[in-house]
């Protein structure tokens, strides 16, 4: 009908993961002025107050027992339903370590928040997401093409990949499954490389000449996870302004 919305979730239930800041936020609110009633996931810092979020679940996502509480939770703010599922959480460590020198904490905690996370959530929530529903994971360029002195993360947001492709053929046709991989994005997470003169030389190496923005990336998001991908599935979406060209 005429001045319609081209994307309108009315009456579709979200649950988004990492959802207090940064990508996670902006992807919630998106979500929400959508039309969609939303819950977010959080560990550690509380969301800001926000009227179109319908819940704030707190919980450690790397433990099979924190996922499947955190799930129990946002079911029950969203009445017992969910259409969309968005694991967005994840940690990077931004000091740069080799290999030799990975400690086995950092290496069990990158993989605890950013891999055995995922799992964990995903087992929880799929049987409970409704028939036509989605998934969309967020992984990351340097899950495609490595990243030098940070093995750990690449490592992780690489097998988000692989899980990706994984559930999109196995929860076929009733799910489909698809992922976003952001390049440098305008977050907390990033402040450390940002400083002094890093950002500008960060940008020196993006075709589009800035970091993104944490809507930039939501958008996309935001797309996956309505009508308009319905013939999607399995899909890694770039968005990283041209840093990374992957097929």
């Amino acid at each position: 009908m005429p001045g319609a919305a081209l994307i309108d979730l009315t009456g579709k239930q979200a649950f988004v993961t990492g959802g207090s800041r940064g990508i996670g936020r902006a992807t919630a609110l998106m979500l929400a002025r959508a039309g969609a009633t939303v819950a977010v996931g959080y560990r550690t810092r509380k969301p800001a107050a926000d009227s179109s979020i319908t819940a704030a679940v707190r919980g450690d996502l790397g433990t099979p027992g924190g996922a499947k509480k955190a799930v129990a939770e946002a079911l029950r703010a969203l009445r017992g339903t969910l259409d969309i599922l968005v694991v967005n959480h994840g940690v990077w460590p931004p000091d740069d370590v080799p290999i030799d020198k990975l400690s086995d904490e950092q290496w069990e905690s990158t993989r605890r928040a950013n891999l055995d996370a995922v799992v964990y959530v995903c087992r929880a929530a799929i049987p409970n997401i409704a028939e036509g529903g989605t998934i969309v994971l967020v992984s990351s360029t340097a899950g495609q093409r490595g990243e030098a002195f940070h093995a750990d993360y690449a490592a992780t947001k690489g097998a988000v990949i692989a899980i990706t492709k994984s559930l999109a053929v196995e929860l076929a046709p009733r799910i489909t499954v698809n992922c976003v991989a952001p390049g440098w994005v305008d977050t907390e997470m990033s402040a450390k490389p940002y400083a002094g003169d890093g950002r500008r030389k960060i940008e020196q190496s993006i075709p589009l000449g800035r970091v993104a923005t944490a809507e930039d990336v939501a958008g996309p998001i935001l797309f996956l996870c309505s009508p308009l991908a319905r013939h999607l599935t399995g899909e890694i979406l770039n968005v990283n302004g041209g840093s990374v060209l992957c097929g």
